[in-house]
């Protein structure tokens, strides 16, 4: 299993639409909104890295209102 932080930026007043959008995915395990330079933070988890990248461009990148995502794979050190 492969996890990743995904970074996202959002239009003005769209962060808890945005949200709970994403609660929704499969795949996304937490949804939190923060403030800061992002706006909302996804944990997201999937088999392998092949299917976490379709997850965020084919579901999480396609929510209305992201202006911007930043993906962090999550590495065991």
């Amino acid at each position: 299993m492969v996890h990743a932080y995904i970074l996202i930026q959002t239009e003005v007043g769209k962060a808890r639409d945005v949200a709970a959008a994403i609660e929704s995915i499969a795949g996304v395990a937490r949804v939190d909104a923060v403030t800061g330079p992002y706006d909302v933070v996804v944990f997201a988890e999937a088999p392998n890295v092949d299917e976490l990248g379709r997850l965020i461009l084919s579901n999480v990148q396609t929510v209305a209102g992201i202006t911007r995502t930043l993906t962090c794979s999550v590495v065991r050190l």
